[in-house]
């Protein structure tokens, strides 16, 4: 995919993700450490709540996979989800946690984002992130089926028990599913 195509794929995913804005720019923590999750099997069917991948790319932080809870509850918030495995997310100013613009802190406001063939820059967190690098939101409906874009955001995105959800950091042309 060359740059002008991902620069209008970004911009379609700001389009759609621009009417399911909330507002809220935080999803709160739980009280487990950002980033130390319990580590469990998420794949092969073996979780009975929601399985979770958070993949850091060049941001050089673990991986997180975690199997949060979801109680009885037929749906959960996916925000509720991310935070259950140990990430605390934050929203842009204009798109609320509608669109994740950082995880654990990363990038950082200062942290320096270098991308082959664009100038090196930092994230504000104002609007939209940047076509060249941003945390893209998958899902996978059932634990043997393939990752999916998600279609909303983070803050609106409702999951069931079997499914999963996954935050990856991308950079550059391709954007890698959670976990590969």
């Amino acid at each position: 995919m060359k740059m002008p195509t991902l620069a209008t794929f970004a911009l379609l995913a700001a389009l759609a993700l621009s009417g399911c804005a909330t507002g809220a720019t935080t999803t709160a923590a739980s009280s487990a450490p950002s980033g130390t999750g319990s580590v469990t099997e998420t794949d092969g069917g073996s979780c009975a709540g929601v399985s979770v991948v958070i993949d850091f790319g060049p941001l050089d932080e673990t991986t997180i996979t975690d199997c949060a809870a979801t109680g009885e509850a037929a749906t959960v918030p996916a925000s509720t989800i991310v935070a259950a495995a140990g990430a605390k997310t934050e929203g842009t100013v204009q798109y609320g946690d509608q669109v994740v613009c950082r995880v654990n802190g990363r990038p950082s406001a200062d942290e320096t984002i270098t991308v082959d063939g664009v100038t090196p820059f930092t994230e504000s967190c104002q609007g939209m992130p940047a076509a060249a690098a941003y945390w893209a939101l998958w899902v996978r409906p059932t634990a043997d089926a393939d990752w999916e874009y998600a279609q909303e955001g983070l803050g609106s995105l409702k999951l069931k028990p079997g499914q999963s959800v996954g935050l990856v950091f991308t950079t550059g042309t391709e954007t890698p599913t959670p976990g590969s």
